[in-house]
């Protein structure tokens, strides 16, 4: 069998989980792939979904259903488990039938789930239902062909991916994105007793979380966050409060319970989405201990900057193409996740991986191929930007970058790579842009311990340092 891609973050139950609040019973994953409250519901994008996306960057179709996945040989996947946050669908709009159906359009989770969401008072027992939700098809056959499995560690995973018996099985790491989960950021300060106790909690589910996200859009009481939100849901949304701020007391509390590995169940702590402050204390904390604790970017990019204290390009060639917003990632702290033997999974969302003046300036077509070959030039400038980074450090280049899409995160991906089922295609043309590197800036600017053949370089990103990562943590 060939070797299956691996997206460390992306989003498979928030639209069918929140389709099942529109049928009775509620919560229920069906085996019945038709419908939309089912993990497999395939529904790729219309001509119209396109356009819509392309005009206005909304994502009306479903991009990591689990038949997506499985057509695409996504077969490895940290599934992020993500009760969406109130202040998403309690915001300016009002709480009206008008604004449940602008939401929706927005969101395309369904009415139900909205005005759910609009009362909600408990996070965490919204995250259980969620997890409920993939517990009740594990180890379904599906159609005859197709399984996912919920697993708990890498053993897990070598089982499952040696099964001969002709059935296509992906495999679910379970993560969780935005510790509000803990049933913090709700219009009253959290108990302390009750938000620690849902951390250690955490530790004993039966599918223990292998990372968390420590923070998402909006204040969670634990640490601040970086502005995430941008386009009709930035109009609508206010993510001021505790916008850019650092961690709080509680919020050390619950990050020290969920690295302690005195039971061996340690969590480990994504910071995608935590503020520059937040990260920078982070790092120093990790920095100020005996233990080498991998740094996580689950679903990521870099903004070409060297640091958040001297923010200038360094590496011409590529850091006036990026995004140069604080929701991405300084030079200084890349260097720092490879020295901990971290990931960076690089996200697919077009409008977190280039700048708008490289977005305008990519040409366009009305021919598939070109398209492909243009947007995915978007993603090799990331990968370009770090390996000559690590480079310079004179570390190896391309031993800690891998994909975390987004997919279904509410993102506007790469122009014709809609899908994980288009995944092939991205390893594919990214490959090209790989080899043309190679052949030419590359022979110059890379030392020669990073200078590897192009297929070596994209079997990496897209599987094997995901899998040795994995390997080496879960």
């Amino acid at each position: 069998m060939e070797t299956p891609y691996i997206d460390l973050h992306c989003h498979p139950a928030l639209k069918p989980f929140g389709k099942s609040f529109s049928v009775s019973p509620t919560r229920r994953n069906s085996p019945d792939s038709s419908k939309p409250n089912s993990l497999w519901y395939y529904d790729p994008p219309s001509l119209t979904d396109k356009l819509l996306n392309y005009i206005g960057g909304l994502t009306k179709f479903s991009q990591a259903n689990a038949t997506a996945l499985g057509y695409g040989n996504v077969l490895i996947v940290c599934t992020s488990l993500y009760p969406l946050e109130k202040w998403f669908v309690n915001n300016k709009l009002g709480s009206g039938s008008l604004s449940d159906v602008i939401n929706d359009f927005a969101l395309g989770i369904g009415k139900e789930r909205i005005n759910f969401i609009q009362q909600i008072t408990d996070y965490y027992a919204d995250l259980e239902d969620e997890y409920d939700f993939y517990r009740q098809l594990h180890n379904t056959v599906i159609q005859g062909k197709y399984r996912y499995v919920l697993v708990k560690n890498y053993t897990d995973i070598e089982y499952w991916q040696s099964l001969n018996d002709g059935i296509t099985t992906i495999c679910f790491l379970l993560t969780i994105e935005g510790l509000h989960t803990l049933n913090t950021g709700l219009e009253t300060d959290p108990n302390p007793d009750e938000v620690l106790a849902h951390a250690a909690k955490l530790k004993q589910w039966e599918f223990k979380p292998f990372f968390v996200t420590f923070a998402h859009h909006f204040w969670n009481h634990l640490c601040g966050h970086a502005k995430s939100l941008s386009g009709i849901i930035a109009d609508a949304t206010d993510q001021s409060k505790g916008l850019n701020t650092g961690f709080t007391d509680l919020g050390w509390e619950v990050l020290k319970t969920l690295l302690d590995n005195s039971d061996n169940k340690r969590i480990l702590i994504d910071i995608k989405h935590m503020s520059a402050r937040s990260r920078s204390e982070y790092i120093n904390y990790l920095k100020s201990g005996n233990e080498r604790i991998p740094l996580i970017m689950s679903h990521a990019a870099a903004n070409g900057l060297r640091s958040m204290n001297e923010p200038v390009v360094d590496i011409l060639e590529t850091g006036y193409k990026l995004l140069q917003e604080d929701i991405n990632f300084y030079d200084d702290e890349i260097y720092y996740l490879a020295q901990t033997d971290g990931i960076i999974g690089l996200q697919l969302d077009e409008r977190r991986i280039a700048s708008t003046a490289t977005l305008h300036d990519t040409p366009h077509s009305l021919f598939r191929n070109k398209i492909m070959h243009y947007r995915s030039a978007l993603l090799w400038n990331q990968v370009q930007h770090i390996a000559e980074l690590l480079n310079a450090r004179g570390l190896f280049a391309w031993n800690n970058i891998a994909i975390g899409s987004d997919f279904d995160g509410i993102i506007n991906p790469l122009n014709a790579f809609w899908t994980a089922e288009e995944i092939p295609f991205l390893a594919d043309y990214l490959e090209r842009h790989a080899y043309n590197y190679m052949q030419g800036r590359g022979r110059t600017v890379l030392q020669t311990y990073n200078q590897i053949s192009p297929h070596e370089i994209i079997t990496r990103i897209f599987s094997d340092n995901a899998l040795r990562f994995i390997k080496t943590y879960f």
